[in-house]
């Protein structure tokens, strides 16, 4: 007898982008915080171009905020930060070139 495994593509498929979908804890907030304070001292595109000094000084700012209404590491603090100051970013480089 020969040992065949069955493997429900539909429910691993699923599976997969279920957990590509979540979002990190506090990623909408970080983005609000972002955009409501550093992004409008600074702003995160100069020119057409990335300002990345003014990116990570708004990620580390908000970082910081994140971290103490969390309770998360520095690190998860910065990753979550970081992808919604970069999506600020982009969304300004892509609203000044049309």
């Amino acid at each position: 007898m020969a040992a065949i495994r069955q493997i429900d593509w539909t429910a691993a498929m699923h599976a997969v982008a279920a957990d590509r979908a979540k979002r990190p804890a506090g990623l909408l907030a970080a983005r609000g915080l972002i955009a409501a304070t550093s992004a409008k001292r600074r702003p995160l595109v100069v020119a057409g171009e990335y300002d990345r000094a003014a990116i990570m000084a708004a990620a580390v700012a908000a970082a910081r905020v994140h971290q103490a209404r969390t309770g998360s590491t520095w690190g998860e603090a910065m990753s979550v930060t970081l992808k919604a100051t970069w999506q600020l970013a982009r969304a300004a480089r892509t609203a000044r070139a049309h």
